[in-house]
Formats: C-alpha cells, sequence, structure tokens
C-alpha cells in the first residue's frame, strides 16, 4: 500500500484513478445523486488550496470550518493541507459562544461557513472578533447576507480571478516542504465538563492511523463506496473519511443527518460510520415487528437468529468449521430473512459498518452479528485520533469493545483506568500545558478517562467514565452509563438519565419515545392531548415501572432504580443537555432539573 502526505494524497490517487469515482454528492434542486470523479476532486483541491494563499494563509496558521457535511469540507481540508495549514472543524450545530472561543483561542482568520445558520452566528463573532477577517460561505443557495460587504461565496473565493501565478508557486513550494510533524487538525472536544479543549493532531498521527487499519481491515478490497453520515468535526468520521480516501474509495456525502435513512436506501453503502444510536433503532424496529407478526412468522426470524448466532459467532468467529446442516439453514436465511432485513434498512451490499462513540449492548451486537450484519464495534477518543480497538474480522470477544490496534499499547493504570501509548495518539492540547500535563504520564502514556481492563486476547472491556461514577451516600459505587445503555434498549424509552452520586437510592429521568407511546395510548384507548398528559397518565406510569422493573435483573439492588420520572421534551443541543456530540452534560442537566431531581427523594 502506497503511502502519501496529505498534502498531495488526492493528486496521488488522481493519477491512478483518473475518472473514477472519488464522491458522490446529493443535488439539491434535482434529489439526484451525482458523481465527481478523483481528476475532478483533486482540480478542486488545488484551485482552493492557490486561493487559500492568496487570501494570505501561511504555514503553521490555523483555518476555521463551520458546516454540515458538504463535498467542500473535504476541498477545504486538502486545500489547507497543501498550505502547510491547519484546520480546525466545528460542529454545525455548535453556539456563538463555542466558535467565539474556539476562533479566538486558535486565533482563526478565515472561517468558512455552511449555511444560514451557521454564517449568521459567525458574523455575530465576526462583528466584535479582534482575529477573524474573513468569511467564506459554502452554499450561496441558501445564505442570504444583505448587510455585510464583507464575507463572499466559496464559488468566487476559489474561481480563477482570486488567485494569481505566484500562488501557484507558492502552493508548489509549500507541497515539497509538508513533513509529517505539520499540524493537521486542532479538533475541540465537547467541553462536557470544563472548557473545551484543542487537540492537536499532525499527519504523521493520520499516517499511523491509515498504516494499522491497512492491517486490521485486510480482508476487505481495496476500494469500496462509503457513507460519510456522522459529521467531519468529529475524529471518528473524519478520521475514517481520510482512511477511505487512502485507500481510494468513493465517498458518498449526506448533508442532512435527518435524512439519513433514505440517503442509506438511495446510495446503498458499502461501509459507513455510525453512533451506536443508529442501530438501537434498527433493533428496536426489528423486535417490534417480531412482536406484532403472527406465530409463523415470529417463529421464522426467531429461528434465523438463533441460526444466524450459531453459524456467525459460535463457528465462523471462532474459526471452526461450521456443520454442512447449519450450512445450509444460513445459506437459506441470507438469502431470504436477512437479505430482506438488509434492504429494508438499505445496506444489503455492506462489507464493514465501524460503530463507536458510546455504549452499544452485547445483545444488540449479536444480534446484529447474527443476521449476518458485518458490524465492527471500536473504541477510540479525538486524543488517539480514533481507533484504540475495534473488532477483528474473526475472534471479536462481544462484551469488548474490540481488540486492541496494531502498535497501539493499551495498560490499566490506578482505578482501572484505560491508558494508551501509540504514534497515533496526540502530543498535547493547543496552548494549554497545564491539561496537556494533566493527560500524560510516565513518559507518555495518555489518561484515557475511561475504566475498563483487557481480556487475554487483547480485547478491551470498557465499563464507565471514570469521572462519571456515582457514589450512593451508602458508599455503593454504580455506572450510570450501563443503567442508560440498559434502558435505551427499550422501544419505549428514548433517552435515559440516571441519578445517584451522594444518594440513598439511584433514581432516572426517562425520556419516553412518543411515536411508540402514542401508538400504545391509541391501542389501550388512552386519551391525551399532549406528551404531558401522557407522562402524567397512571396507567403510562405503570406501563413504565413494569418495563424497567424487567429490565434490571442483571444489577445489583444498590444499582437498581427504585424511581423515575418521565420527561415531556427530548435533550437537545440546542436546549443545552447535550454536547455537539450528542454526549449528555451531566452537571449541566443536574442543575438544570434539580427541582425535578429532588422531588424523586422526598419521602
Amino acid at each position: 500500500m502506497e503511502y502519501s502526505h496529505l498534502s498531495n494524497l488526492i493528486q496521488k490517487r488522481a493519477g491512478r484513478f483518473g475518472n473514477q469515482e472519488a464522491l458522490r454528492l446529493k443535488d439539491k434542486v434535482t434529489g439526484k445523486w451525482q458523481s465527481v470523479s478523483w481528476g475532478d476532486f483533486a482540480k478542486k483541491i488545488t484551485a482552493t488550496a492557490r486561493s487559500m494563499c492568496h487570501a494570505g494563509v501561511e504555514p503553521q496558521s490555523n483555518i476555521g470550518i463551520y458546516s454540515q457535511n458538504m463535498a467542500e469540507c473535504l476541498y477545504i481540508d486538502f486545500g489547507a493541507f497543501a498550505n502547510r495549514a491547519a484546520m480546525v472543524p466545528m460542529y454545525a450545530t455548535a453556539s456563538v459562544p463555542q466558535i467565539r472561543y474556539i476562533i479566538n483561542e486558535a486565533e482563526i482568520r478565515l472561517l468558512f461557513v455552511g449555511e444560514q445558520a451557521q454564517y449568521d452566528n459567525a458574523w455575530q463573532v465576526f462583528r466584535d472578533s479582534a482575529f477573524l477577517k474573513q468569511i467564506v460561505i459554502l452554499d450561496k443557495t441558501v445564505v442570504r447576507a444583505p448587510d455585510d460587504k464583507t464575507s463572499m461565496y466559496f464559488e468566487y473565493f476559489s474561481s480563477p480571478k482570486n488567485r494569481t501565478s505566484q500562488d501557484i508557486i507558492t502552493v508548489e513550494k509549500r507541497v515539497r516542504a509538508a513533513r509529517g510533524k505539520d499540524i493537521a487538525h486542532i479538533i475541540y472536544t465537547s467541553g462536557t465538563t470544563g472548557e473545551p479543549k484543542g487537540v492537536v493532531l499532525t499527519h504523521d498521527n493520520y499516517l499511523e492511523v491509515f498504516k494499522m487499519h491497512d492491517i486490521r481491515l485486510r480482508y476487505l478490497p481495496q476500494r469500496f463506496l462509503s457513507m460519510s453520515f456522522l459529521p467531519l468535526a468529529h475524529i471518528f468520521e473524519k478520521a475514517w473519511s481520510l482512511y477511505c480516501l487512502h485507500r481510494g474509495c468513493a465517498l458518498a456525502i449526506n448533508l442532512d443527518p435527518r435524512e439519513i435513512q433514505t440517503a442509506v436506501k438511495e446510495v446503498k453503502p458499502q461501509a459507513m460510520c455510525s453512533v451506536p444510536r443508529f442501530w438501537e433503532k434498527v433493533y428496536a424496529g426489528v423486535q417490534e415487528k417480531i412482536e406484532t407478526s403472527n406465530f409463523i412468522f415470529r417463529r421464522l426470524f426467531l429461528n434465523a437468529i438463533l441460526t444466524g448466532e450459531k453459524y456467525c459467532i459460535d463457528y465462523i468467529n471462532k474459526g471452526k468449521k461450521p456443520p454442512f446442516l447449519l450450512k445450509c439453514r444460513f445459506k437459506c436465511y441470507e438469502a431470504t430473512v436477512y437479505s430482506k432485513l438488509k434492504k429494508i434498512i438499505g445496506i444489503e451490499r455492506g462489507l464493514i459498518f465501524p460503530c463507536a462513540g458510546a455504549m452499544l449492548s452485547e445483545e444488540i451486537i449479536r444480534f446484529l452479528r447474527s443476521v449476518n450484519i458485518p458490524l465492527v464495534y471500536g473504541y477510540g477518543l479525538t486524543e488517539t485520533t480514533a481507533t484504540v480497538g475495534c473488532f477483528p474480522e474473526t475472534g471479536y470477544e462481544l462484551g469488548t469493545v474490540g481488540k486492541i490496534m496494531p502498535s497501539i499499547e493499551v495498560r490499566i493504570g490506578e482505578k482501572d483506568e484505560i491508558q494508551v501509548k501509540g504514534k497515533s495518539v496526540t502530543g498535547g492540547y493547543y496552548k494549554k500545558p497545564d491539561a496537556t500535563a494533566a493527560a500524560f504520564i510516565d513518559d507518555g502514556w495518555f489518561r484515557t478517562g475511561d475504566a475498563g481492563c483487557l481480556t487475554e486476547n487483547g480485547g478491551i472491556i470498557l465499563t464507565e467514565r471514570i469521572k462519571d461514577l456515582y457514589k450512593t451516600s451508602n458508599g455503593k459505587y454504580i455506572a450510570p452509563q450501563q443503567l442508560e445503555n440498559r434502558l435505551i434498549n427499550d422501544k419505549f424509552i428514548e433517552n435515559a438519565f440516571v441519578i445517584g452520586d451522594r444518594r440513598k437510592y439511584v433514581s432516572a429521568l426517562l425520556i419516553p419515545d412518543y411515536n411508540e407511546l402514542k401508538k400504545y395510548a391509541e391501542d389501550e384507548g388512552i386519551s391525551f392531548e399532549s406528551e404531558i398528559d401522557l407522562c402524567n397518565n397512571p396507567q403510562i406510569i405503570k406501563l413504565y415501572e413494569s418495563r424497567v422493573l424487567g429490565m434490571q435483573n442483571e444489577f445489583a439492588n444498590y444499582e437498581q432504580i427504585k424511581r423515575f420520572t418521565l420527561f415531556p421534551h427530548a435533550f437537545t443541543i440546542d436546549s443545552g443537555e447535550l454536547t455537539n456530540t450528542l454526549k449528555m452534560k451531566r452537571n449541566y442537566i443536574l442543575e438544570k432539573y434539580g427541582e425535578i431531581i429532588d422531588k424523586m427523594y422526598y419521602e
């Protein structure tokens, strides 16, 4: 496998693959998917790089991008790399205070924005920023800036009118001078506790990621089509997308996360990164279908799952040859039940579906693998340039978050903390020497803040975030995420927030899946006018009491939820309960809903 610096990676691949597909984009007007060749991809990057140089971008300077996923995000990334500049991605959902903090700390002069919401927020920062001097708008079809005489659209920014022959010469010199130690990205963490920290990732970090994944994923064909679904500001999607381009794979860019189900069915990707919630909803939908089906179908599907479990997990995964009759049954179900399920989702061509970012229950992983969906569960952090461990093709261990990646070292430190060392690990946080010093110990071991243990085969068992562990007033420790993960597997629960720190027992805020709950209420003849009516209905409360009780059998008595409150609205980024990566801000939730929580502890 050829390894190229990111400053000229796309040009190298264009020389090899030419007119073959590199990107697949959906036209907003026609709704049709269109291809961009490797050659055109390279030309767009070259034009963007030269215009950046003309705009005053210097080596080692920082450029910001504040947008949802668009092809332009990739043009800008690689254009910056060609100038030896660092990209600072920001989530499209980030607020004005969040982007102001990042722009000021990273001293961003040039900022690219996606649509109207991002432009409006950026314009607020621009008017009083000591650093931001230029805004470039990516989507001219939706962004209107009538009173702004300084910003420009990307179409003009990257046009021949906006560069000179000297810019061409300068960029070529910069590409030749590019080094592995140059900063590629500064990716800011979500800031669930304290202020955000900019994780510095170099080109060498990404090069190591490419090498370790080539070893672990050698069973895949060199080229395939991957759907870009998660935000490109997220290290998981960022690293995976760059890795796909390194291999010469094509990327289908999904603009709107809310349309992912439609997009997947249209594109039929062979790969797609996702967080566990995507597969939890798939699992819940299948379980509902089974529960509401007639006896014959239910028996058929359950038998198909049991057959798949034996074949895929008990035999193939363990390197054992399956019995002839089992193989025949499996092939029969693959041609009928499994294939039909995958077609409904849009993943019938699937080769690999990486999943990480939160805990996914063993029950769901077992199910997905049993119906021959190639889920690859993994674990990583922004500071480790994503992957620390993931499932191998065979020999994966259920209950783990994967096997340690090649060239990565992992050990267990005090308080069962998972600690990591390797060439893919960041050198530190941007302009935060104290935070960097606190994150590293013993000559380069990074402290993840996650608790866990290792198996004899190098599997990583993740138990909890150390900072999130609760200690009840009785001195017992509980792991809230384990309880939450169990609860959200229920089709009637969209989200759950477990409380227990310094409390005498465990309680929870439960956010119902209102689509399922409303159907239940209608079937049972329960009248309601709003979500609040449902949350206060005694019959509904009894429903949740029975379901919560039935889901806690594997937990010790002191870990079990004694009281809960049904919540009439979801946690969202806009209302402040979630980070841009959809993690819950625990301290914020505890403070904001303190009165509601306290009521659950009244005698």
